[in-house]
């Protein structure tokens, strides 16, 4: 650490969520004068063609003073949310049986092209 104030930022408090490939953060900090303030981080890991991995991270700072506005709008979403869609989850990723449309007949596994056949003799 240097005399210029670059000290590391302490976690006072922290919790992680593990969802599938994205992992979330919560961490209480403090700021240079004493107050604290919440980061919440997404981790999500990728993997190269070579079977390696790397995680891409997006962070939010929270400040108190935008907690209530920030929890207003987060529980209004949520519940327009669930209340629109429920609470099961729709998603390709998450259904094992899921189909595509194109596949549901057996065919390949490509989407067939749609063209419409024209005849020039008849423009």
């Amino acid at each position: 650490m240097s005399d210029k104030g670059m000290m590391e930022k302490e976690e006072i408090f922290s919790k992680v969520l593990r969802a599938g490939r994205r992992t979330y953060f919560f961490d209480v900090r403090a700021t240079r004068a004493g107050d604290y303030y919440l980061t919440i981080t997404e981790s999500k890991k990728f993997t190269n063609d070579d079977g390696s991995f790397y995680y891409k991270k997006h962070k939010i700072y929270l400040y108190k003073e935008d907690f209530d506005g920030f929890k207003e709008i987060l529980e209004e979403m949520t519940d327009y949310i669930i209340n629109e869609k429920g609470e099961e989850v729709i998603s390709e990723r998450h259904q094992k049986d899921f189909k595509k449309e194109y596949e549901q007949n057996g065919e390949s596994k490509e989407p067939a092209e749609k063209y419409t056949d024209v005849s020039f003799d008849d423009i």
